[in-house]
C-alpha cells in the first residue's frame, strides 16, 4: 500500500481551499437525459444554471455538474455531446462565482471544464478509463475525486462478490491516489470515494459505510454518495423519490465513521443534518471515530 498522506484541514482545489473543518456538501447537478433519479430535469442549460445557484445557496460547497450518466447499464457518450451537455453550465456556475466540481472520466471534457472555470473533477473510474485527467487536473492545480467501481457502468453490477470488500477498496484507492500523485496531483488535491453502490451489493454499501474509518486511515479525506441510492431503496422498501431520509441516515453514519464529503441531491436537507451531526461530535469526540481530519 502507498506511504500514508498527510491531509491538511482542507481540501485544495483550483483558486480555493474547501475547509474540511465542517462537512462539505457537494451538490448533484445532472445535465443528463437518463440519471436514475433526476435525469431530463435540468436538461435545459438555463434551468440547470439556477438549479445550481439554489444549491450554493441552501449550503453546498461545490456543484457536481455531470453530463453522463452511471447508472447501471448506462451507455456511454462521446466527447462533443458530453461537453454540449456541461460547457454552459460549467461556465456559466463558474463566472457567477459557484464552485464547479466536474463530473466525468474523460480527459478532454476535464481539459474543456477545467478551462471554463471547474475547480475540481470528479472521476467514477479513478483514472482506469483516461489516466490522462490526472494531467489535466495537476496542470490546473485542480482537486481530484478518486471513486472504486468494478468494470464500468454496463457491467458494474454483474459481480458483487468480494472476498474482503474494505480491504479491496482500500488497495484500490490507495493505488489510483499513488498513481496521481505520480502524474502530478498533489496529495492535499485527492479525495477518495468507496463508490457506494457501483459494483456492490446493498449489504457492501452499508458494510463500506460503516467502514469509512479503514479508508479515512489511507490519508485521504473520503466523500460519500449515498443519494438516493438503490441500497437505501433495498434497505427501506422505497421508491427512489422517498428516499431523503435513508439518504440523509447514511450521511450522517458515514461522518461518525469519518467521511467529510457528501455528494448529495437534496443540499438543505442533508446540510442541516450534517451540520446537528457534527456538533454532536465537538461535543462529544468519542462519539463517532474519527480517523479523517478532525474538527479544530
Amino acid at each position: 500500500m502507498a506511504e500514508r498522506a498527510n491531509p491538511g484541514p482542507s481540501w485544495r482545489v483550483r483558486g480555493r481551499d474547501v475547509s474540511l473543518s465542517r462537512p462539505v456538501v457537494l451538490g448533484i447537478l445532472n445535465v443528463t437525459p437518463d440519471s436514475f433519479s433526476d435525469g431530463g430535469r435540468w436538461r435545459e442549460p438555463g434551468r440547470a444554471v439556477e438549479r445550481g445557484l439554489a444549491m450554493i445557496e441552501e449550503g453546498a460547497d461545490l456543484v457536481d455538474v455531470g453530463g453522463e450518466s452511471t447508472r447501471p447499464g448506462a451507455e456511454p457518450v462521446g466527447v462533443e455531446e458530453e461537453w454540449t451537455r456541461v460547457g454552459p453550465v460549467v461556465e456559466a456556475l463558474a463566472a457567477a462565482g459557484a464552485g464547479v466540481s466536474l463530473d466525468t472520466t474523460k480527459a478532454e471534457v476535464a481539459r474543456r471544464g477545467l478551462d471554463a472555470g471547474a475547480v475540481a473533477v470528479n472521476d467514477v473510474s479513478a483514472l482506469r478509463f483516461e489516466p490522462e485527467v490526472a494531467e489535466a487536473c495537476a496542470r490546473a492545480g485542480a482537486g481530484l475525486v478518486l471513486m472504486h467501481m468494478r468494470g464500468d457502468p454496463r457491467t458494474m453490477q454483474s459481480d458483487l462478490v468480494y472476498e474482503d470488500l474494505v480491504g479491496e477498496v482500500a488497495r484500490f484507492l490507495a493505488s489510483r491516489a499513488a498513481l496521481a500523485g505520480q502524474m502530478g496531483v498533489e496529495p492535499d488535491r485527492i479525495v477518495v470515494d468507496p463508490g457506494l453502490g457501483f459494483g456492490k451489493s446493498a449489504e457492501g454499501s452499508l458494510e463500506l459505510l460503516a467502514r469509512c474509518d479503514a479508508l479515512a486511515a489511507l490519508g485521504y479525506p473520503v466523500l460519500v454518495g449515498p443519494s438516493r441510492k438503490s441500497f437505501i431503496g433495498r434497505v427501506l422498501d422505497l421508491p427512489v423519490e422517498e428516499r431523503l431520509e435513508g439518504t440523509i441516515a447514511a450521511c450522517v453514519a458515514g461522518l461518525f465513521r469519518g467521511a467529510r464529503l457528501f455528494r448529495v441531491h437534496d443540499v438543505a436537507r442533508v446540510r442541516r443534518a450534517l451540520d446537528l451531526a457534527e456538533a454532536v461530535l465537538r461535543e462529544v469526540p468519542d462519539a463517532g471515530l474519527r480517523n479523517g481530519v478532525v474538527p479544530a
